[in-house]
């Protein structure tokens, strides 16, 4: 990574951002959080955080210390006390009289349909708890799961939770082999799968991928636990392998639920490194679930008694651990979860589930909306989407077209957008507008939330002013923070702590803009030289897509011996643009757009090519993989693309670059 200072012209020339949309004042009347909450949680950050651990979940032992921070950067938080996520979750709704009330929507790809109440799964982990504990595994042990987005996922989870296993969710596009060296530097004990799911209406493997995983000895897994979600004939391994169903109705419905030490291990979840052996981030109990409650009522605006909240991502990722699993379930939610993708059976697909279940919070990443506006607003507008009244965005910065977009044509022109920036590390949000608070403004992420200590720095580690741009860093230590890297304390220290003193860096560039407001600009190393000028990726994607011609776009610097660095634009066009034709559009199209480019940011900032292409090679979870642009635009064979979404798609790139 370089740490050369990120400053100069990318941070300066940031696209300004002059719209502003203050929330109604009926919003704010009624709104969850008042503006005093900043106040408060700066006066003293401590008795705030323990504040909220009290109201928002039930302790089974009280703690004696809101933060304990001697050892450095070792973390403990409400020391002492003793939790159960899986009763915060799910039993303690039951005692207090919403046993009806649903807790899961499910619904399956091919159109299969759940309504599952909080009295439902709270029997369904009693049970999963009780066939865990027969299969051997104890508190401490860890289970490894690979899953679709079906309802055995959250139960799987939470059944961990329970009796103080230790989760370790693997995506399942993830190959056999990141399977299997998950499941190795975790020791799992236990890996819970399905026979597969369905994708584009037909039926997608994912047991034989276990089974490649666990061929060679030498693993640690005692027993396979297999749903039978897709029916597809898969081979059996008898002694290891046990059908979950079968398993499930043998097991007693009763089970007490006994509190863990706050500091007690939740979860592993690997972070995709592409090279090296997988980093296992380790969340812990208590104050994780505190910042995942807080946050998810706050930054949503949660009134659990009439909204039915939606968040898109797998629970493959941290997204789905926190605003899927912990977040909704603690504050009793009621929330739609969809196996499916969003063009199948059709492209309006998404958009039939909000009027279905009268989706009134939806929360999703910046390249579904994007895809969603390459596709033309006629799709959204055949549906009745008025329920929404909150729309939030995570994974990476939001240009402010995709978020204008989103607002008007999604949110009606009405429906507050939370954009939120955290990591798997941080295991909560940290960052974002509060709806009935803050004026919001398209593409900023904005503001830290109360109780979060979060600033732009300089190459010494000094605060930048307004208008400039530096280095993301968070200044102290925050409830929901990642406790180590799994078996590797000094690997926790040397990745996250060392850049600056007593400061965690996220890796992330941002930029304060004369407001203080915070702009992520992606990756530091997402950051190019180009004769000398620093500029940024997310820059120029952002300067590109607001042209009223593109949907998506990609940025990557590309070796030049001339320039040291050349900037290289992948676009997307929009379905409904209305484009030059004849001989010549190409060329037209690609210069009106690097002049649009230069006209935004400057001259220097133009791109020396830019392609057109049909898809951007993204990951299962949306991610674009610039690094295979990169190696394309370099003149590389980009090597193994079996973990994109469509494999197909750099041939093609790589195939149009050479023409």
């Amino acid at each position: 990574m370089s740490h050369e200072t990120v400053k100069g012209d990318a941070f300066e020339n940031l696209l300004r951002e002059e719209r502003q949309f203050a929330p109604s004042p009926e919003f704010a009347a009624a709104a969850n959080v008042k503006e005093g909450i900043y106040a408060e949680a700066n006066a003293d950050r401590l008795a705030f955080w323990a504040e909220q651990a009290r109201t928002r979940l039930t302790w089974s032992k009280d703690f004696t210390e809101t933060l304990d921070w001697s050892d450095p950067p070792f973390a403990k938080w409400f020391v002492g006390g003793e939790v159960n996520a899986a009763y915060n979750a799910l039993d303690r709704h039951v005692e207090n009289g919403l046993g009806d009330r649903v807790a899961i929507y499910f619904e399956g790809e091919p159109g299969d349909t759940e309504t599952i109440t909080y009295a439902d799964l709270t029997e369904r982990v009693k049970r999963a708890a009780n066939a865990f504990e027969a299969l051997g595994v104890a508190k401490g042990d860890r289970v490894a799961v690979y899953l679709p987005m079906i309802p055995e996922a959250v139960v799987t989870m939470l059944a961990c939770a329970r009796i103080g296993a230790v989760h370790s969710v693997v995506f399942g596009g993830f190959s056999s082999e990141a399977l299997r060296s998950r499941i190795d530097d975790a020791e799992a004990k236990l890996v819970v799968t399905a026979d597969g799911t369905f994708r584009r209406g037909k039926p997608s493997p994912l047991k034989p991928a276990v089974d490649e995983a666990l061929a060679e000895d030498g693993h640690t897994v005692q027993h396979v636990l297999v749903v039978r979600r897709n029916k597809q004939d898969v081979a059996w391994t008898e002694g290891r392998d046990l059908d979950w169903s079968e398993a499930m109705a043998s097991a007693s419905p009763e089970h007490t639920a006994v509190g863990h030490d706050s500091e007690h291990p939740l979860y592993i979840l690997y972070t995709s490194g592409t090279t090296g052996k997988p980093k296992g981030i380790l969340h812990t109990t208590g104050g994780y679930l505190t910042q995942c409650a807080f946050t998810h009522s706050a930054v949503f605006d949660l009134k659990p008694e009439t909204d039915v909240y939606w968040c898109t991502a797998d629970i493959g990722w941290v997204t789905g651990h926190s605003y899927v699993t912990y977040g909704p379930l603690i504050n009793g939610a009621t929330q739609v979860m969809y196996e499916g993708t969003p063009d199948s059976p059709h492209q309006g697909r998404w958009w039939e589930i909000v009027e279905k279940y009268k989706v009134s919070i939806l929360y999703t990443a910046p390249t579904a909306i994007r895809t969603m506006m390459k596709w033309g607003s006629d799709i959204p507008a055949k549906y009745d989407l008025s329920s929404i009244r909150i729309l939030g965005s995570v994974g990476e910065p939001i240009n402010p077209e995709a978020w204008m977009w989103y607002r008007e044509v999604i949110g009606a022109g009405k429906a507050p957008i939370v954009d939120t920036w955290w990591q798997t590390e941080t295991g909560a949000i940290m960052i974002a507008p509060l709806p009935g608070v803050t004026s919001t403004k398209p593409g900023s992420a904005q503001v830290p939330l109360p109780g979060i200590a979060v600033d732009v720095v300089d190459e010494a580690g000094a605060a930048v002013p307004n208008g400039h741009g530096g280095f993301l860093v968070v200044r102290e230590p925050w409830p929901s923070m990642l406790r180590t890297v799994w078996g590797d304390p000094q690997r926790f220290k040397d990745t996250y702590w060392s850049r600056f003193e007593g400061m965690y860096f996220a890796g992330d560039g941002a930029k304060k803009d004369d407001d203080g407001d915070i702009w992520l600009l992606g990756r530091v190393d997402d950051v190019m030289n180009v004769s000398g000028h620093r500029l940024s990726t997310t820059e120029i994607e952002s300067a590109l897509v607001s042209h009223p011609w593109v949907a998506e776009a990609a940025v990557v610097g590309a070796a030049d011996e001339t320039t040291g660095q050349a900037v290289v634009a992948f676009v997307i066009l929009r379905g409904e643009a209305e484009l030059p034709s004849g001989e010549g559009a190409d060329a037209e199209i690609i210069q009106t757009l690097r002049n649009h480019v230069g006209h935004e940011i400057g001259p220097i900032a133009k791109p020396r090519h830019i392609l057109v292409v049909p898809e951007l090679p993204k990951t299962r979870s949306g991610k674009i993989m610039r690094r295979l642009l990169k190696d394309v635009a370099e003149g590389r064979d980009p090597g193994d693309a079996t973990t994109l979404a469509d494999p197909t798609v750099m041939q093609k790139i790589a195939a149009d670059l050479r023409k």
